[in-house]
């Protein structure tokens, strides 16, 4: 049983931590934490026992019947209506009970959720102090949990009466057919049948629990293989169409009549994009919010699939070749800067691929170096969670540490200097212009001031690229580039 709940929770966990980025958009954490908390714990300690008391009722009630009916023959005429009367009330309270378990489930994720969001939101919580009204929310939640759990303690104690009655009417017929029978029969086998019916009603009564905690809790794999059974990502690798190992050599990047939509069923966010970026080129991505812009880069690192058409990399089609050797050859800078819980340096090298020579001189260029040589630890500073013991502005920095560390050939800075101060997003750009000099860069632009200078411009629009040239071309166009240019105070 415990080889069987390991073997579930991993098949869980490998199917979680390989589940798309919609997953985890369209399913709340409290959910995917009642998984692995509550359901799992049932599976490991509740079911196991759940069967092994069933098991011994079972054969314990078996044996008591076995032994009155040898007893006292004429006690089978009485095992016959009293096990239809049995399984009516069993079947009833058993279909009752798993429903009310089911219901208790579904309505305890939401406490979860609720009390994760509180936590996570406390300093919000207080300054506007709100918490009677968090705690209210709380209240609500748990009554509705409340309005499924006590119904179910309720249908126990109307199943206790009835297998009451049950086991009373065994004590009842084996003692009044040993009396009736008592010139035939051994006392001392009258006592042992008497004594053995006393206990009845206690197995009865644990069996039909057992029955029914199993069939309850049985929903907890039912809802753990729900969530080892959501559809993954594409394969990590896929070994007959791996690239080689110096692809993209060029960094020319193809968009073939794409188009992509978040989910099934929702409408395409890029509709029957055509452009091709030859390697080197800076592309800066400008539009509306809502245009498409992010859906792009996301679409480039295989974080939404095509849902026709298809990307090229230095002419390999991206969706033929694994995420993992798709993924490792593109870096990212992203708009909100990621960083994990241990040293700096793993924050930069997390595989140990780069000597400390070659972690200071990128510190060096993505001006870091002065920060980290006045800190004690040096290079083993330790970052808390989400490095919050850093400013915005540095985490920016070690984003963009990190990605001159890899220098790939293909870059895409995702509003990458929204957060930071104008000193330190020149700082960023002058370095991507000297350090990724000969790679493709693409920009999704925050301030345009950091693309005019780029090769091309590509204006997005509901989704369909609107113009697509040199800065001064747009400009000179005078179309939605011009006028974004304008509002900005640059023309």
């Amino acid at each position: 049983m415990l080889q069987a709940a390991g073997m579930i929770h991993q098949q869980m966990l490998h199917s979680i931590l390989r589940s798309p980025l919609g997953f985890f958009e369209a399913t709340p954490s409290g959910r995917i934490l009642n998984r692995f908390s509550k359901d799992v714990d049932t599976i490991d300690t509740h079911i196991p026992d759940n069967i092994d008391i069933w098991m011994r009722t079972f054969w314990y009630t078996v044996t008591v019947f076995l032994v009155c009916s040898a007893l006292t023959p004429v006690f089978l005429i009485v095992i016959v209506p009293l096990m239809m009367f049995y399984w009516w009330v069993q079947r009833f309270y058993v279909a009752t009970s798993r429903q009310l378990k089911r219901l208790e489930s579904v309505s305890r994720s939401p406490i979860y959720s609720h009390f994760s969001e509180t936590i996570t939101g406390t300093s919000v919580i207080r300054a506007y102090g709100r918490c009677n009204a968090f705690v209210l929310l709380s209240d609500m939640k748990v009554d509705e949990n409340q309005k499924s759990y006590y119904p179910g303690i309720v249908s126990n104690r109307w199943l206790g009466i009835r297998v009451e009655f049950i086991g009373n009417c065994v004590v009842l017929f084996a003692a009044l057919f040993a009396v009736i029978g008592k010139n035939n029969l051994n006392p001392g086998l009258v006592g042992l049948s008497v004594s053995y019916a006393l206990q009845v009603t206690m197995s009865l009564n644990w069996m039909v629990r057992m029955t029914s905690d199993l069939e309850s809790n049985i929903v907890a794999v039912e809802r753990v293989k729900e969530y080892s059974e959501t559809p993954t990502e594409a394969p990590w690798i896929i070994k007959e169409k791996r690239p080689p190992q110096e692809w993209p050599g060029k960094g020319d990047v193809e968009f073939h009549n794409y188009s992509v939509r978040y989910r099934e069923g929702l409408d395409l966010v890029l509709k029957n994009l055509n452009l091709k970026v030859k390697g080197g080129e800076k592309i800066g991505i400008v539009g509306r919010t809502g245009a498409g812009k992010s859906s792009m880069t996301l679409s480039l690192f295989r974080i939404l699939e095509a849902a026709a058409g298809e990307i090229t990399v230095d002419e390999v089609k991206i969706s033929d070749i694994g995420l993992h050797d798709l993924r490792t050859k593109l870096t990212i800078i992203p708009q909100d800067p990621v960083l994990f819980s241990g040293t700096l340096r793993m924050n930069l090298d997390p595989f140990n691929n780069y000597t400390d020579e070659e972690v200071w001189k990128i510190l060096q260029l993505s001006h870091l170096n002065k920060f980290v040589s006045s800190q004690a630890a040096q290079l083993e500073l330790e970052c808390s969670e989400g490095g919050e013991n850093l400013s915005v502005g540095q985490r920016q920095l070690v984003c963009l540490a990190r990605a001159l560390l890899r220098k790939t050939r293909i870059l895409v800075l995702d509003e990458a200097t929204a957060a930071v101060d104008l000193e330190t997003d020149n700082l960023i750009q002058s370095t991507i212009r000297t350090q990724f000099e000969d790679c493709t860069v693409f920009t999704i632009a925050h301030r345009l001031n950091t693309i005019m200078d780029y090769t091309r411009v590509l204006v997005l629009d509901k989704g369909q690229i609107a113009e697509f040239d040199t800065p001064a071309n747009l400009i000179s166009k005078k179309g939605i580039f011009y006028s974004m240019a304008k509002d900005a105070g640059l023309v």
